[in-house]
């Protein structure tokens, strides 16, 4: 225990005179740490003023809801079948997606063509002038989908025109986007509807011409009946097969909205499978328990009915059409334009001043603990370091 006593107080007078070694160190050595100090306080204070003052421009959007699409999307919603999903051309976009337009090379070039900027900011080539422009403009999406476009710029009105201009051209590339769908779907819809109308008069004249030549033969209730289901079910699979080839223009079989298509034309062919039976389980009677007549006529009827179910639908479907491509205005709306910034928003003079300044000060305080240890080394220790600069002359006098 006694031994014990007396090393304690060794290791605490030994801890003391170290740390007062440490501090006669920094003492000794104020002049140089407060001349570093104030030499780089003063530069960087020379430094920060001979910076550039920034301004930033702030503008705000705010993509298209999902019921943006007003009374056309409830009318396309409320007819079912193969309108309902043309209800989607009216609805919004996540705010990832006008993002992802923002940052494409499509709407950078325009950008920079409409503003002239590589003759600006002097760049070489239209590359160093895009990775330029993505260092001084930077868009965000907030949790509640609001897009925000910065722009930096030493002139204020500059860094407002510049943000506001990509406001512009976003609304043109996402107004050009819909607008090509939309005649995409209308040319897709005309093309198909002069096809229907064509199958619509054969069915016409078809059935004219068996009444006139067999006289008129009216099918029985249960057949009637079965014929106006499976002609709406016929109409309704045909429309999902149409909106099915226009959604494959840009969509492949892997995307949500096709599978559904899909799944959907499976199931309505299987119910109209089953609904044109031709045995005894069948709605409409088979050849063997109907008059041949009656029968050739009944499938007329059903032929007939199924073209006029998908001409109305086709016709609704082709005038939504129009309406979705007469839309003249983007339902991105602007919350906020950029205007020209009174304030600069960078550089923060000061607070590089302060770390310049704070830095230099512990840097400094280092360099003279290192400066006391060399001076203190042994000449063996000397030797060795004396060794090791003769060796990083020579590799540096072979570069």
């Amino acid at each position: 225990m006694s031994e014990t006593t007396d090393i304690r107080p060794e290791m605490e007078a030994e801890e003391e005179i170290n740390l007062l070694e440490l501090l006669r160190v920094i003492v000794r050595n104020l002049p140089l740490i407060a001349k570093i100090t104030g030499t780089v306080a003063l530069l960087s204070i020379v430094v920060s003023l001979t910076m550039k003052n920034i301004y930033t421009a702030k503008a705000t959007l705010l993509p298209p809801q999902k019921d943006s699409g007003g009374g056309a999307a409830a009318l396309l919603a409320s007819m079912g079948g193969g309108l309902a999903g043309l209800a989607g051309g009216f609805g919004g976009g996540s705010a990832d997606l006008y993002l992802g337009i923002l940052k494409s090379r499509t709407v950078t070039d325009a950008v920079i063509k409409r503003l002239n900027l590589q003759t600006e900011y002097k760049s070489k080539n239209a590359d160093d002038t895009r990775k330029m422009l993505e260092g001084l403009v930077k868009f965000q999406a907030a949790k509640d989908g609001i897009i925000t476009i910065t722009a930096d710029d030493t002139d204020p009105v500059k860094a407002a025109l510049l943000a506001n201009t990509f406001v512009d051209e976003l609304q043109n590339k996402s107004l050009s986007l819909n607008l090509s769908k939309a005649s995409t779907e209308r040319n897709f819809l005309e093309k198909r509807l002069v096809v229907v109308k064509q199958d619509l008069k054969t069915a016409e004249d078809d059935m004219k011409n068996f009444q006139e030549k067999n006289k008129t033969i009216k099918a029985d209730s249960q057949a009637a009946a079965a014929i106006e289901g499976i002609a709406r079910v016929r109409a309704e699979m045909v429309s999902k097969e149409v909106q099915l080839a226009a959604l494959r223009n840009s969509m492949t079989d892997a995307s949500p909205e096709v599978s559904s298509l899909l799944a959907a034309i499976a199931g309505l062919r299987r119910q109209l499978n089953s609904m044109s039976g031709t045995g005894m389980s069948g709605v409409i009677p088979s050849v063997g328990n109907a008059p041949t007549i009656e029968m050739e006529y009944i499938r007329r009827l059903r032929e007939l009915k199924t073209q006029e179910a998908l001409f109305e639908q086709l016709t609704k479907q082709y005038e939504l059409a129009k309406i979705n491509e007469a839309r003249d205005s983007s339902s991105l709306q602007v919350l906020d334009n950029a205007v020209a910034p009174l304030h600069k928003s960078k550089p923060k003079r000061a607070l590089i001043v302060i770390l310049a300044t704070v830095t230099a000060f512990f840097c400094s305080i280092f360099l003279v603990f290192i400066r006391e240890y060399l001076a203190k080394l042994s000449p063996e220790d000397s030797a060795i370091m004396a060794e090791m600069k003769g060796t990083l002359k020579g590799m540096l006098r072979l570069r």
